[in-house]
């Protein structure tokens, strides 16, 4: 492919993943942070989730800048298993304007309505059942559950709860596991902060702690683990939301944790972050990159810090 039909039209991507400049521009985005080495590049054609806007008959992705959507019968970023039943789910008799989730799991595909109408008519309910999808949900009601979505993570296999957060492609998100991995060699007792469903959680044997998931239920946000409790352990992997993890951090700050493990997806949270643990006498060991959202100028940052 020389370049993607809808770049430039809808607003999926900001930077032609298809141009040969496409990595000089992208690497511009981070070149402030000294990265020890070559960042992880993801391939287009691997993202395994997106989210779809319909209204007023129309599916697909919104147009840069404005809500208008456009129709996407097939995108080049994404895996072929949801390429192959788009135009499907396009056609699916959606009420009202909202989003529609699309997630491969490791045994289908699980499909997530969110519309401003609350409830799903019986024709939509007919006409989902026929695709035969391991799941489809509107506003978190089950339409139609053929079995239990899963996701694996190395050898650890997990439910996958409705709309829960997911690393968008398997390759970035199992580098960035053997980075964490790697850099918490010799570490004994292991916390697991915002750990979802636990892509690090089982690699490192970790205590794990998120508001949903697989580990203990708790909103680090409003009640982040004391300096009390973070001592109990001689690493804390820490990936929050795009919000950053500010309270925890400054707990991290007047705790004796020796190691910390960042990983972010918000360079302007990551290093407001940062400056709280350097400034209590954390020092950065190590940096990596990850383009794991292909096309777009986000990019997922680790950190090792060291006391």
């Amino acid at each position: 492919m020389k370049k993607c039909p809808l770049f430039s039209v809808c607003g999926g991507c900001r930077y032609d993943f298809t141009a040969p400049d496409y990595r000089d521009k992208k690497i511009k985005l981070i070149d402030d942070w000294e990265t020890s080495f070559e960042p992880f590049w993801t391939d287009a054609g691997c993202r395994r989730r997106a989210d779809f806007a319909f209204a007023d008959g129309q599916f697909g992705f919104y147009e840069r800048g404005t809500k208008n959507i456009v129709p996407v019968k097939h995108c080049p970023n994404l895996v072929p298993e949801i390429n192959r039943v788009l135009t499907k789910i396009a056609d699916l008799p959606f009420e009202g304007a909202g989003s529609a989730l699309i997630t491969l799991c490791e045994n289908g595909i699980d499909l997530a309505i969110t519309s401003n109408v609350p409830y799903f008519s019986r024709q939509f309910k007919s006409e989902a059942e026929k695709l035969g999808f391991v799941r489809v949900t509107w506003n978190g009601t089950v339409v139609y559950q053929k079995d239990t979505p899963r996701i694996k993570f190395g050898n650890n296999v997990v439910d996958y709860p409705i709309g829960t957060f997911l690393q968008p492609t398997v390759p970035s998100e199992s580098a960035m596991r053997r980075f964490v991995v790697e850099n918490a060699a010799g570490a004994k007792h292991i916390a697991d902060l915002f750990c979802g469903i636990g892509n690090f959680t089982f690699a490192l044997n970790a205590d794990g702690f998120d508001i949903a998931g697989i580990g203990v239920q708790r909103d680090l946000f409003k009640k982040p683990l004391t300096a009390k409790m973070l001592n109990n352990y001689d690493l804390v992997v820490m990936d929050p939301p795009r919000a950053g993890a500010e309270a925890q951090s400054y707990e991290l700050a007047k705790s004796k944790v020796p190691r910390i493990i960042y990983v972010s997806c918000n360079p302007t949270t990551l290093r407001r972050d940062s400056h709280i643990l350097t400034r209590a006498g954390y020092n950065i060991t190590d940096i990596a990159a990850f383009d794991q959202f292909v096309g777009s100028p986000h990019w997922e940052l680790a950190i090792v810090f060291q006391k």
